[in-house]
């Protein structure tokens, strides 16, 4: 006869055994395991986690509407036309390959199909300077009511939360002994100091204040030490944003490419091969990659994004070649010995670091402004997101993921002198331009977040 100390142990039992049955099962059904449909009992489905930004979008598989962002779809293995579309906003598609037991996620950012501008500046901007963190924006004014009002100004591109656009902020007025509207700048690492550098003078300022240009001392004297010291920084932070990407595509950065400008993220490589070779391939380092097709036999001049987590590469684009025009001064990496993990540059002193410094101060000046933004090199600029690219396009501004598909026209307004840029946090695009024959250029951020 069964005891009471029996009965419990095995209803114990039967309880953990059905618990750990069907959690097994609960586990398998999220994976995609098995489905039960009204088709009937199907194995071995992957998952589809259909997001957007902005959410409530249609989603449309093979051209058939089935549900609404965000939400998760179960799918038999296979390759699969995805379309996601609302109302207003430009539609996104791609070509996705389900595997079995997997999660592909669309993460679709839709942007508006008719953009509002908002205006930053007011009375001119010209001499534009953006900052190596993205953050802000150094510009020459000279048509502002009061000629003390003239000078040198800084545009913070801050998320406000209340929707108010902070004002662009005077640090420096004219002087008759500098020109402002010739200067060139030479951006600090941390974005908090600036050379300005004209025929006359060479001075450092403070972006936090207001500089008197005509007691500032001229640091003509001592540059060279501080842009060793400059470029010692930017020396050591690229051998950490490098750190975790092979050695073999290191190799490839540091050898046989230029224009090598880091993903916001610091997963994505965007670069210019100078070099004919093929790719090594390597073991991704996370299970679902991106099923677009890629080019691994590197061309010369051809523009590529390297992505190491996927260990996939992209081209999207080629060089552009004007035919009697100077070579565009193009970046090159300054960790060369990033592989030798005992490189005596790791403990030299800073007068080491002579690399973009040049004969002439304004070329300096455009080698450390080339090496702090793709704006500089006329290639592809990263978004805040890290997954798309803006560029011009017979005078639109145009965007596109990284993989080259999805490519939108944000703005087909005049602008002038293909300057565009991102805001950090990927809320707007700020142009220069005109609307007016009698109006300065000023800037303006298209909208890109309804």
């Amino acid at each position: 006869m069964m005891t009471g100390v029996n009965k419990r142990f095995i209803y114990t039992a039967l309880s953990a055994f059905v618990i750990l049955v069907g959690t097994a099962i609960a586990i398998q059904y999220a994976k995609g395991g098995f489905r039960v449909t009204p088709e009937g009992f199907i194995q071995g489905t992957g998952l589809l986690a259909a997001n957007s930004f902005p959410t409530a979008a249609e989603v449309l598989i093979d051209d058939k509407f089935i549900t609404a962002t965000d939400d998760t779809v179960y799918l038999e293995p296979g390759n699969y036309n995805i379309k996601i579309e609302k109302d207003g906003y430009t539609s996104w598609t791609k070509n996705i390959k389900i595997e079995k037991e997997l999660v592909v996620q669309t993460n679709a950012t839709l942007f508006p199909k008719a953009p509002s501008l908002s205006t930053l500046t007011f009375s001119g901007a010209e001499n534009l300077s953006p900052s190596p963190d993205g953050q802000k924006i150094i510009f020459y004014s000279n048509s502002n009511s009061s000629e003390r009002k003239n000078g040198l100004y800084l545009l913070e591109l801050v998320n406000n939360p209340l929707s108010f656009q902070k004002e662009a902020k005077q640090i420096a007025g004219d002087s008759p002994g500098f020109n402002l509207e010739t200067a060139k700048f030479i951006w600090s690492p941390d974005s908090n100091e600036v050379i300005l550098v004209t025929d006359q003078r060479e001075v450092l300022l403070d972006i936090s204040t207001m500089n008197s240009l005509d007691i500032l001392q001229d640091i003509s004297y001592r540059k060279k030490q501080i842009l060793s010291e400059w470029e010692q920084e930017m020396y050591l932070r690229e051998r950490e944003f490098f750190a975790k990407f092979n050695p073999e595509i290191i190799s490839v950065a540091t050898v046989s490419a230029k224009n090598i400008y880091i993903s916001p993220d610091k997963k994505r490589m965007l670069y210019t091969a100078i070099a004919e070779l093929e790719l090594p391939a390597l073991t991704p380092t996370v299970p679902v990659t991106s099923s677009q097709p890629e080019e691994r036999n590197l061309v010369i001049g051809g523009i590529y994004v390297y992505d190491r987590e996927e260990d996939k590469n992209f081209r999207v684009g080629t060089e552009k070649v004007i035919e009697n025009k100077t070579e565009t001064l193009a970046k090159r990496l300054l960790a060369l010995d990033m592989l030798d993990k005992n490189s005596p540059l790791l403990s030299a002193s800073p007068s080491a670091f002579t690399t973009l410094q040049a004969t002439e101060s304004a070329e300096t000046a455009n080698r450390f402004n080339v090496y702090h933004s793709s704006l500089s090199a006329d290639t592809y600029q990263w978004f805040p997101d890290s997954k798309h690219l803006i560029y011009i396009e017979e005078n639109n501004v145009k965007i596109m993921e990284y993989d080259t598909t999805n490519q939108t026209s944000i703005y087909s307004g005049p602008f002038m002198g293909k300057f565009v840029y991102p805001w950090p946090n990927g809320d707007r695009l700020v142009v220069l331009t005109s609307f007016s024959p009698d109006s300065p250029n000023n800037l303006y951020a298209i909208e890109l977040k309804k």
